[in-house]
């Protein structure tokens, strides 16, 4: 249990190579709360497991007011100083390692949003799948352009987000994004894991 603003959040360490200092941790946000999003979702472990392979620990977090996570639904403000209060546990257990944050769908938005918050510290890496532009937490017009190597991922045939919105807005950026569009495959990117762990181990296995 981590202690956030709004409570207690609930939280998964998970550590390759425990009692050593690791170069970098990774915090990952997963998709909206009122939705059925918990960090339990396929993608969100997926984008945790990629990180062991490179001997990264990780931190998966439930957003406040799911599962064991205190406070209730904040429309995106409350869950991006969660994701915060999580990096900040991160910082202080390794505090000579880089920060790595990812998240999927909602939880993209969120990592992109705390990526920018001032105070956060140097992000080294930003992953965002399928980021949930569009709706009302993820209006493109006030969305701060990261300073840092980022990536996103969307998936051509998406059902439940605007993937073309997301395609359009990532290749008009300046300094833009690495892009990663999969053909074929919806927002849960169910049968194509294997190929999103490949895409964020290339991305991630280039990390200082």
């Amino acid at each position: 249990m981590i202690e956030g603003p709004a409570g207690r959040i609930e939280a998964v360490l998970e550590d390759p190579s425990p009692g050593t200092m690791p170069r970098a941790f990774l915090v990952v946000c997963h998709p909206h709360p009122l939705h059925g999003g918990t960090m339990t979702n396929k993608v969100v472990t997926t984008l945790a497991r990629t990180a062991h392979t490179l001997g990264i620990p990780s931190l998966r977090f439930n957003f406040r007011g799911v599962g064991a996570s205190e406070g209730i639904f904040d429309e995106g403000k409350g869950e991006t100083l969660d994701a915060l209060a999580t990096v900040a546990f991160g910082r202080q257990r390794w505090p000579d390692a880089s920060l790595w944050l990812a998240g999927f769908s909602f939880g993209g938005v969120v990592a992109l949003r705390a990526s920018t918050t001032r105070g956060i510290g140097a992000v080294e890496r930003l992953i965002t799948v399928a980021p949930a532009l569009g709706r009302n937490f993820g209006s493109v017009r006030d969305i701060s352009v990261p300073n840092c190597p980022w990536m996103v991922v969307q998936g051509d045939a998406d059902e439940v987000i605007d993937g073309g919105l997301v395609i359009d807005w990532a290749e008009q950026l300046d300094p833009a994004p690495r892009l990663e569009v999969m053909p074929g495959v919806g927002h849960f990117f169910h049968g194509h894991l294997p190929a999103l762990q490949g895409v964020v181990a290339d991305f991630l296995g280039g990390a200082p």
